[in-house]
């Protein structure tokens, strides 16, 4: 409603299941590049650890007290990934960028739309120590990574003490335009609360 009062044609559309199929692939890029950032973060660093396997070897040597909730499997998958130059990397780089640009340009196409908007996630995930934390699955966020394409998120509300945002994401170079818009949903809006301290979610 508050769109449709700034002046806004609401044009619903279904694309996520479309994008999805991207996501093995995006996961598969998110590993590699991750490895190959961390390492040449650290070879460059003061820190006494130059290497991802440097971090890995560290958290098991003080387990209980750098893993006393968690394991560290996301940081052994991305450490047991190549080169950057490695074709399977630069496949599910083809099929997770390339593949959600040409979507994401035909829904900008077909549906004459200025941005595709709604709330960045879900409410925040729940902690669980025995189970592992339960999230929404839903992020509008992938798709404007993936692609690469501008993307902005404004407050729009809290939920169980939580901010919630809302995203607007543009096509190719659309920066100023997305700017506008989040700008103008904001100050209509009025929804950004000031920042507390709440130790019962720390």
């Amino acid at each position: 409603d508050l769109l449709k009062s700034q002046g806004a044609t609401i044009v619903e559309i279904e694309y996520l299941k479309d994008i999805g199929s991207a996501a093995s692939s995006e996961l598969e890029v998110l590993l590699y590049e991750f490895k190959a950032g961390v390492n040449d973060y650290l070879a460059s660093s003061n820190a006494k650890v130059k290497t991802l396997a440097d971090v890995i070897k560290f958290n098991q040597e003080n387990e209980s007290k750098a893993m006393p909730f968690f394991k560290q499997g996301t940081l052994e998958r991305a450490n047991a990934a190549g080169p950057l130059s490695d074709k399977k990397y630069l496949d599910a780089v083809n099929k997770s960028h390339i593949y959600c640009r040409n979507i994401l340009d035909n829904l900008f196409k077909d549906h004459q739309l200025d941005a595709i908007c709604g709330l960045t996630m879900g409410t925040a995930c729940s902690i669980d120590e025995i189970y592992g934390d339960h999230y929404d699955e839903y992020f509008l966020t992938m798709p404007a990574a993936v692609s690469g394409y501008p993307h902005i998120t404004v407050p729009c509300g809290m939920t169980f003490q939580l901010p919630i945002g809302f995203s607007f994401f543009g096509a190719a170079y659309d920066e100023p335009k997305m700017l506008a818009m989040a700008y103008a949903f904001e100050q209509a809006s009025k929804k950004r609360e000031k920042p507390q301290f709440r130790p019962h979610f720390s």
